[in-house]
């Protein structure tokens, strides 16, 4: 079953990576940032990556897509602004409303198939269950659920909402893998590849060392451990290795602690090892150091992506192959 696939607000192609790997044909995808559209093209070279600003009239003519029929639609609409990422500052409602950028397209390409994913935060944006009555206007039956990477042999915790449409029935519950979780040092490089530096050097943060204490204090020394900036929760500002790793933002934010005889050493995570944590298997090779965790801190975990369009067009798979 061909399974045409556009992807809009596609950053480097997470979710297509993902759909891909559930066997579909990805025909196109949609960015505002030309770094993203770069990654894009580069992980999917025979798609379109037009670089675009959408907008909530925006419809695929008015952009100059000529896409032919299309079977699914992908979207990750702005999330920043659903969540507490943005601290005390104002949330933009102008960034909320992104979400609705799916509606144009929808009635314009009429695809079977839909999936929204974004903060599972969005449900308290009060434009929310207005949008999904809209979908169900259009047709749609829809199924909202939320999901953890970590139950997909992701290494990381990583909990995001999913809105499941489709036109002809209700989709059913992505069904869990199970099995035993992967944990943060699973996405580490071997010893001595990356350079780090004492702990306890000159300039070093004083919250720094107070996180890298807590954790010595709680493992003794000699183990290795993360440290986590830009959060504050009950885990002290570190985790342990031999969990998942703590959600990926678009901010360096963690730093690992390893041991040289009795001196605690730290580096900052590196890009593969990031690309892991988020089960990132495309190319990632646009764009500064910077660039890239915003991309995969943006991005969706692509085998979470593969289990949701495997349930959601396999009734449809099946179908088909007993016609």
């Amino acid at each position: 079953m061909k399974l045409r696939t556009l992807d809009i607000f596609c950053g480097g192609g997470g979710s297509s990576l993902g759909a891909q790997a559930a066997g579909a044909e990805i025909v196109c995808g949609v960015d505002a940032w030309d770094i993203a559209s770069q990654t894009y093209k580069a992980n999917f070279p025979d798609a379109e990556a037009p670089n675009l600003t959408l907008d909530e009239s925006s419809t695929p003519v008015d952009l100059g897509l000529d896409l032919g029929n299309i079977d699914l639609i992908l979207a990750s609409p702005e999330c920043t602004n659903h969540t507490c990422a943005k601290g005390n500052a104002p949330r933009d409602e102008n960034s909320k409303r992104t979400a609705r950028y799916l509606l144009n397209f929808a009635r314009a390409l009429s695809p079977r198939w839909m999936v929204l994913e974004n903060v599972i935060h969005m449900k308290n944006w009060d434009g929310y269950d207005p949008l999904v009555a809209e979908f169900g206007d259009l047709g749609y039956n829809i199924r909202r659920q939320v999901l953890d990477a970590a139950w997909f042999g992701v290494p990381q915790t990583r909990r995001r909402l999913f809105l499941l449409c489709d036109r002809e029935r209700m989709p059913d519950e992505v069904p869990l893998p199970g099995g035993a979780l992967k944990t943060a040092r699973d996405i580490l490089d071997p010893p001595h590849r990356w350079s780090s530096r004492p702990l306890y050097s000159d300039g070093r943060a004083v919250n720094t060392l107070a996180r890298a204490e807590r954790a010595m204090k709680e493992l003794g020394r000699g183990k290795d451990f993360l440290i986590v900036y830009y959060g504050s929760d009950g885990s002290g500002g570190w985790q342990p290795l031999d969990k998942p790793i703590r959600t990926l933002t678009t901010l360096d934010r963690f730093g690992l602690v390893t041991w040289d005889g009795d001196t605690p050493m730290l580096r900052m995570l590196q890009v593969p090892e990031l690309k892991r944590a988020m089960g990132f298997n495309g190319k990632l090779d646009h764009g500064c150091r910077r660039d890239r965790i915003m991309l995969l801190g943006n991005g969706v975990c692509p085998p979470v992506m593969t289990a949701v369009v495997r349930s959601l067009t396999a009734p449809a798979a099946m179908a088909e192959a007993a016609e």
